[in-house]
């Protein structure tokens, strides 16, 4: 998956203000900018120039049966062909989202494990 650009590990969470916060305090990160109460990052987000993974705080309102509240989440420009690679190296894909400006497909790794393939909306990578 050569066109995956970079590795966030994404929070589900009823409060985004106090998660995010509390582990940009516990870190010693700045949050980034653009936080709500909807969305907030640590680790330039879904930025291919980060070296390091970055933490994505989304507000949800329903945690849902078997969907861990802590995944992986996958950047990719070329979004979706890679989430068909996923699905035939073992992957079973569970749904496709857009929202807050970003959109994604929800899969299950070989084990059951979730974790996510996305980017940023074309309508909106064009705006940087």
């Amino acid at each position: 998956m050569a066109s995956l650009s970079s590795l966030s590990i994404a929070f589900d969470c009823a409060d985004v203000r106090t998660q995010s916060r509390f582990w940009s305090e516990l870190l010693g990160a700045e949050l980034d900018e653009g936080a709500n109460e909807f969305v907030a990052s640590i680790g330039g987000i879904h930025s291919s120039e980060s070296p390091i993974p970055g933490m994505l705080f989304v507000k949800v309102t329903d945690r849902g049966e078997g969907k861990n509240p802590v995944h992986i989440d996958l950047d990719d420009p070329d979004y979706p062909r890679d989430v068909e690679k996923a699905v035939s190296l073992g992957a079973k894909k569970v749904a496709s989202f857009q929202e807050h400006g970003i959109e994604w497909t929800t899969l299950l790794d070989p084990e059951g494990n979730v974790f996510d393939i996305g980017r940023r909306q074309v309508s909106e990578q064009t705006d940087s």
